[in-house]
């Protein structure tokens, strides 16, 4: 298996163990300073915050790659392969215009940050890294939005069933 095929299958999983490690570890640090010693940090306080942002957003976007976000898909059931894809295919172009309107808005945000420098108050580390979690997931949620579209296009050309993603309950 390549590299870029192992990357564009593993990253969300990967950064989200990465940032799930960080916050789990900064936390039962914290806990046993506050426990032990009376002693609490800042830093660790946003570290465990600022994990968590991360998480959000890389684990929207893969829910977005998984077909696992919340949907209601009882009237999918109703409609054969080629009428569901067609539905999953506009669902992706709506989610497509949003994530691309928010990764927008988003990014804006983060140059406003970088523009004023602003840093936060424990890790005195510029905001634009932790504003960043925002931009990058929506950029993750297009990519994977992109590639879905793929998937789908070809799967409604060729009259496949489209790829529907693991049921929560069957």
């Amino acid at each position: 298996m390549s590299i870029l095929r192992s990357i564009d299958q593993n990253a969300e999983r990967w950064l989200l163990l990465t940032f799930y490690v960080m916050l789990v570890a900064t936390m039962a640090i914290e806990v046993i300073r506050r426990e032990l010693f009376a002693y609490s940090s800042i830093w660790g306080e946003e570290i465990v915050r600022y994990s968590f942002i991360y998480l959000a957003w890389i684990g929207a976007a893969a829910a977005v790659k998984d077909r696992a976000h919340i949907r209601i898909d009882v009237i999918l059931h109703y409609f054969g392969p080629r009428m569901k894809a067609a539905f999953y295919i506009f669902g992706d172009l709506v989610m497509l215009v949003v994530a691309l309107v928010a990764l927008y808005w988003s990014y804006e945000t983060v140059h406003v940050s970088a523009k004023f420098g602003s840093v936060s108050h424990g890790l005195r580390i510029s905001m634009v890294w932790f504003l960043m979690a925002v931009p990058l997931g929506f950029a993750l949620m297009t990519w994977r939005l992109l590639q879905s579209l793929w998937r789908d296009i070809n799967d409604f050309r060729a009259g496949r069933p489209v790829f529907e993603g693991e049921k929560m309950f069957d």
